[in-house]
């Protein structure tokens, strides 16, 4: 009869059991690490042997010369054994979420929307700007425009005036000119008529006082021949020959006779030598004297006869 074995190499009865349905689970779980781990060892010892050694080189010294052993051979691994487990069941996917799915598609399309609206409303945005800005810029250039007009119309304007203002400004002038040249006319004409008159007054005057003695043929209006009087002529010649300036002597007593034109108050208005004396000095003299006489008295009646003709002498 064979002795029992002790309680400590006594082996659990449930561990000879075979295993129970429930545990297969458990089984192909452990068989399924197994494998992994087995594959993993067996692909790092692949990579591991197929790795490049690194260029390192190493040289060793020795007193005496010594020979290397034979490398050493890894052995093969071994095969690992195979378990007769049953193949695992498939995993089967859980259903997917369609709802929420559905939630982050909408959510996309309400994002994807709003960025196409903010892209519409931003390119919007700027085509009304650059509208505006070309709109305002054609308002600037049409203002320009109008201005440049305005400014060119009244520079037109203003040099149409001004010509305008020169041209009546200077048919002002010569009508100013024009009317008094014909106001001087006028003037002078009623001076000379009036000098005239006074002549004629002077000649009827004189007519009345001396009578008729001109000869049967004369052509003369007067009443008689005469000139001035005797005591006048004497007058005329003594206010003319303080002004005779005679540097050399003249021969003789000769007669220079100056026929002398006078203004009615006066002024003597032309001389000129009827008779000359023979000695151009002597005539000369004459003649700066009554220049520088200028104006004649008057006769005793107030007037001044407009023409006669008065006789010098070196002596008299």
């Amino acid at each position: 009869m064979a002795s029992p074995l002790p309680q400590s190499l006594a082996l659990p009865r449930e561990s000879l059991r075979p295993p129970s349905a429930d545990r297969q689970s458990v089984g192909l779980l452990v068989s399924l690490l197994a494998h992994g781990l087995l594959i993993a060892g067996l692909a790092l010892g692949v990579q591991w042997h197929t790795q490049d050694p690194e260029g390192v080189e190493a040289e060793l010294w020795a007193a005496t010369p010594q020979i290397a052993a034979p490398a050493a051979v890894e052995p093969p691994p071994e095969p690992a054994q195979e378990t007769t487990q049953p193949p695992p069941k498939a995993a089967t996917p859980p259903p997917p979420d369609t709802a929420a799915q559905d939630q982050r598609d909408a959510e996309i399309a309400i994002e994807q929307d709003r960025k196409r609206k903010a892209q519409k409303e931003a390119e919007r945005l700027e085509a009304e700007r650059d509208a505006q800005a070309r709109k305002e810029a054609e308002d600037q250039r049409a203002r320009d425009k109008r201005q440049q007009a305005e400014r060119k119309d009244k520079e037109d304007k203003a040099k149409a005036e001004r010509e305008a203002k020169a041209e009546q400004d200077e048919a002002d002038r010569k009508a100013a000119e024009k009317k008094t040249k014909l106001d001087q006319a006028k003037k002078d004409k009623a001076e000379a008529d009036r000098r005239e008159a006074q002549r004629q007054d002077n000649i009827r005057r004189m007519n009345a006082q001396l009578g008729g003695t001109g000869a049967e043929n004369s052509t003369g209006t007067a009443a008689r021949s005469a000139g001035p009087s005797a005591n006048y002529a004497g007058r005329i010649k003594a206010y003319i020959k303080p002004n005779i300036v005679l540097t050399d002597p003249v021969p003789g007593n000769p007669t220079a006779e100056v026929e002398v034109r006078v203004a009615p108050d006066g002024s003597i208005i032309g001389r000129k030598l009827s008779k000359s004396s023979g000695s151009a000095a002597w005539d000369e003299a004459v003649i700066r004297a009554i220049d520088r006489t200028a104006k004649l008295p008057r006769d005793t009646d107030g007037t001044v006869p407009s023409a006669m003709t008065i006789s010098f002498k070196p002596s008299e």
